[in-house]
């Protein structure tokens, strides 16, 4: 071999070295958050990654042994992510005595089923109470003081403005994340975390405690004023009118800086909460650096603060805990309601990708997760109780009619599908290429999208139904353009679907061809060319009610003549 040969050959396999160390890092590195085009996606062992979770009852990973059935019946149901809490009366049950045998135990399970954990921190709260705190925690009224009534009365709530509580909370999150470096930075069982659960005050809308008080005439931080200033040309609208209908002042009390209006004591709270879980969430993260979030429970239509959860991680109050807790990557919503777009529209804005930690499931999940990934670009979506979904107390699913509770099979099949549409919804929500369209409730007889050179109307079938079923009349459809006049599309409930285009010249879309496919062995398998009856002539695609429980996957070919 002459000279320059061996020095090819050298380079060659130089590049071949470095290409493999690199690949080696990224296969290391831990889960985290990457900015792909428009989209921010979560990153497994180098690759894009798509959550199709479920969050266990909040009782149920407080036992291994009664995880181990639940475990193959989530992998089942095609599940890729379990949402499980973690108690801080868990692993510390005596004061500076750690046990994290449930944590190990609850690692194993989901290792020997192929699944991913998403952590919930149950700190000092969830869903605003403090039932998950240590016993030595709770019994000490002292040294861990509640948050208190307008009329002096204690709850049974932690005090955010606890320096006690804060410090002790935050030490015993970070030797969790500690552990969980120790024990998962090779397989990344762990995808992220959530820290505390649902925060807020209720029935009142403020701490009335002697340091709350104290700290409600003080002035606002300077801080959050700098970033008032810095943002007010995007703060949420809420935040911006308070502030700006008190002349915008550069300091004062609360109420001075966003007068005298029940949201300043809901903007009050946002700001002691978000601070307080910023230090839980730093500490944290010095430990193991995964990406952290904070989840709301949302509003109900007119509720005042103190009638939710008031200081949570809402839409009013974003900018407020972007402000104050610069460790959480993204806040994310629980959504109960029926307005899903509405709620789950206000979450997906830039800095702040869509995940559902909570949610309905059943036939209203199914379409909401295709409507999430397709029109949202969301990392995520999760049902809540999906361990035993069928015997979810109505109360905490936010339904009031028994005829709607939800059970897995919907969310078995949609799972199923979008499992097989993972690998292209990710490329597509990166590149462009995707969306998806939603209709909530009878009254919603059709919405239109855009993709490509096409209009896309997915409308219902028949008339307007008497029931007031709601979540039963949902309906969804997701789309991926995968040439210039070629889709794929997979619905949720029974619909049709037309296409139209505003190009020049008003030219007339016509369906080349529709193919059901099915996704068999990893491969793309065509069944029926659906002509004639059953794509009405060439004029739409016909969604049924069985095509997700069935796995079946449109492929539409259109084009056009005047």
């Amino acid at each position: 071999m002459n000279r320059k040969s061996t020095l090819l050959a050298c380079l060659a396999v130089c590049a071949a070295l470095i290409c493999a160390s690199e690949s080696a890092a990224q296969s290391t590195a831990a889960p985290h958050l990457e900015k792909h085009g428009s989209a921010t996606q979560l990153i497994v062992d180098g690759k894009p990654f798509l959550i199709l979770g479920g969050e266990v009852h909040n009782s149920s990973s407080s036992s291994v042994e009664y995880m181990k059935p639940v475990w193959p019946r989530l992998a089942a149901m095609h599940l890729n992510t379990v949402l499980l809490p973690i108690a801080w009366e868990t692993i510390e049950p005596s004061e500076g005595q750690f046990d994290f045998s449930n944590v190990d135990g609850l690692l194993e399970g989901a290792r020997a089923n192929n699944l991913k954990i998403i952590v919930l921190w149950f700190g000092a709260w969830k869903n605003t109470f403090s039932s998950y705190a240590p016993a030595w925690v709770k019994s000490n009224l002292d040294r861990f003081p509640r948050v208190q009534l307008a009329d002096g009365r204690g709850t049974e709530r932690l005090s955010p403005f606890s320096t006690n509580v804060r410090d002790d909370d935050a030490r015993a999150f970070a030797k969790l994340m500690a552990h969980l470096r120790d024990a998962d930075r090779d397989q990344h069982t762990v995808l992220m975390v959530q820290v505390e659960n649902e925060v807020g005050v209720i029935p009142e809308s403020r701490d009335h405690s002697a340091v709350a008080e104290a700290a409600f005439k003080s002035q606002v931080p300077p801080s959050l004023i700098k970033y008032l200033q810095a943002q007010r040309a995007t703060l949420e609208p809420e935040l911006r009118t308070a502030w700006e209908s008190a002349s915008a002042k550069t300091s004062g009390s609360w109420q001075e800086v966003f007068g005298s209006a029940p949201l300043t004591d809901d903007f009050f709270m946002a700001w002691q909460y978000a601070t307080y879980i910023e230090r839980v969430a730093a500490a944290g993260k010095s430990e193991y650096a995964l990406p952290m979030y904070a989840n709301a429970a949302l509003i109900r239509p007119n509720y005042e603060p103190g009638q939710y959860n008031s200081g949570g991680p809402l839409p009013h109050s974003l900018d407020i805990w972007r402000a104050a807790a610069p460790s959480l990557d993204f806040f994310s919503p629980d959504i109960y309601f029926n307005e899903f777009a509405y709620w789950a529209g206000r979450y997906a804005r830039p800095g702040n990708p869509l995940f559902v930690p909570e949610a309905q499931g059943g036939a209203a999940g199914a379409a909401n997760a295709l409507y999430s990934f397709g029109r949202l670009a969301a990392i995520g979506f999760s049902p809540f109780g999906i361990d035993d979904r069928d015997n979810a107390p109505l109360d905490l699913v936010g339904i009031t009619n028994a005829a709607e509770l939800p059970n897995n099979d919907a969310i078995r099949a949609a799972y199923t599908v979008l499992s097989e549409l993972a690998p292209l919804i990710l490329e597509k929500q990166a590149s462009g290429g995707i969306t998806a369209a939603l209709l909530e409730g009878e009254a919603q007889r059709a919405a239109r999208v855009q993709l490509g050179d096409y209009n896309i109307t997915l409308a219902r079938i028949g008339a307007a139904s008497t029931s007031d079923n709601t979540a039963s009349k949902r309906v969804a459809a997701i789309f991926i353009q995968t040439a210039p006049n070629e889709f794929l599309v997979a619905g949720a409930g029974e619909a049709q679907i037309t296409f139209s285009t505003d190009k020049p010249g008003l030219p007339i879309v016509g369906i080349e061809s529709i193919d059901e496919e099915f996704y068999v062995n990893g491969e793309w398998v065509p069944r029926r060319r659906l002509n004639g009856d059953e794509n009405s002539q060439g004029q739409a695609l016909k969604l049924l009610a069985t095509d997700l429980a069935q796995g079946r996957i449109y492929r539409v070919r259109l084009y056009r003549y005047r």
